[in-house]
């Protein structure tokens, strides 16, 4: 009985590999050629194939029963795709920010331009733009501390941005 078993099990495999079989030979020509215009390469459409059979294969009993196994198909391979497009764009802003060092060096330069841009304000230009663009105060607690109106205050930033564009080079 253990015997009678066994054969229907291998019998059973046996049919379901002739049929996934049928089934890859079928459709990895066609999915070949689709991945190929999607990712433009030869190499990773047939490495997005691959996963994409291999996928289908394990769930086969499900697959071949489903009402649209190529779409199940397709769709297993635009998972993959859109899977290894995420983990590459991870991959690359991850290397970005660790490629990216501070330089002492221009950072020594970034202050000086701008304390040397501030000293070409006048005291009270420069002290509206201390008080709301690096200590990042609202309008009216700087016009409290100098004991001017809010319009003041937004007046005097107006004219020390202009001034430090001029002196960067760029006209607004």
């Amino acid at each position: 009985m253990d015997d009678g078993a066994s054969k229907v099990d291998v019998e059973v495999a046996t049919e379901r590999s002739r049929s996934f079989e049928v089934f890859f030979h079928a459709e990895r020509p066609r999915l070949f050629a689709t991945l190929v215009m999607i990712l433009a390469s030869r190499s990773e459409a047939e490495e997005i194939a691959q996963e994409a059979f291999v996928r289908v294969w394990e769930r086969w009993d499900r697959v071949q029963t489903h009402p649209d196994p190529t779409g199940y198909l397709y769709r297993t391979a635009m998972n993959l795709v859109r899977h290894r497009r995420r983990r590459l764009r991870l991959a690359a802003k991850t290397a970005g920010d660790a490629s990216v060092e501070t330089d002492a060096f221009s950072l020594v330069d970034e202050r000086e331009d701008l304390v040397s841009a501030l000293r070409s304000l006048t005291p009270r230009q420069r002290a509206a733009l201390v008080l709301t663009e690096l200590l990042d105060l609202d309008v009216r607690e700087a016009a409290s501390m100098l004991h001017v109106r809010p319009a003041t205050i937004r007046s005097l930033c107006s004219q020390g941005r202009q001034r430090i564009r001029l002196m960067a080079g760029e006209e607004s």
